[in-house]
Order: structure tokens, then C-alpha cells, then sequence
């Protein structure tokens, strides 16, 4: 674990105690009777640092993207429908039934 997963830990750990400070805050507002405006000053100082810690990590963390190889056999179409026209691919709306199905019938 590298020091890039520890600043986003604590870049988390900072966002989620600011979030719970802004929750406090406007419990003592509604207990005053005041209005919401916006969170204190040291509240919004929390939100940025937290942001940025969390950015940071975001673009450290990553590891190395892997290169798309052309020639690979992964790559290749084995085979393609003779209507490249029209093309059904797999994907969750087969699961539904057909609007045939729904028709009620008599």
C-alpha cells in the first residue's frame, strides 16, 4: 500500500468529517431558529483540502495503462452477420419479455 491509497484514505476520512460538521452545524441552526446559509468557514477549508487530497490520489493511484495490441487474437472479429446493416448485440433488454407478451389476449 503506497502512500498515494493513504492520502486518499485520509482525503475520504476529511470529506466524510466535513459532511458531518455541515450536519451538526444545521442541527444547532434549526435549534436556534436560524437560517442555512451556508457552512462555516472552517468547514469549506476542510471540503477543499479534502478535495484536493482526494484528487491527488486519484491521479497518483493509478497504476500504467495497457496498450491496445492490433494484432493480438483477442482483438479479432471471428465472425460477422452477412446484414451489417442491421446488428443485434447482447445486452440486458433481451431479459425483458416481447410486447407480445404483455398483450393481453382474448
Amino acid at each position: 500500500m503506497g502512500i498515494g491509497y493513504a492520502v486518499g484514505v485520509l482525503g475520504g476520512a476529511i470529506l466524510a468529517h466535513a459532511a458531518y460538521a455541515t450536519i451538526q452545524y444545521r442541527a444547532v441552526l434549526k435549534i436556534t431558529e436560524e437560517e442555512f446559509t451556508r457552512p462555516p468557514m472552517d468547514v469549506m477549508m476542510e471540503l477543499l483540502l479534502g478535495l484536493v487530497l482526494c484528487m491527488w490520489a486519484g491521479l497518483a493511484v493509478p497504476t500504467k495503462f495497457l496498450s491496445v495490441l492490433p494484432h493480438s487474437e483477442e482483438n479479432r472479429i471471428v465472425s460477422l452477420p452477412a446484414n451489417l446493416d442491421f446488428m443485434i448485440f447482447n445486452h440486458r433488454g433481451r431479459a425483458l419479455p416481447a410486447d407480445e407478451d404483455l398483450k393481453l389476449k382474448t
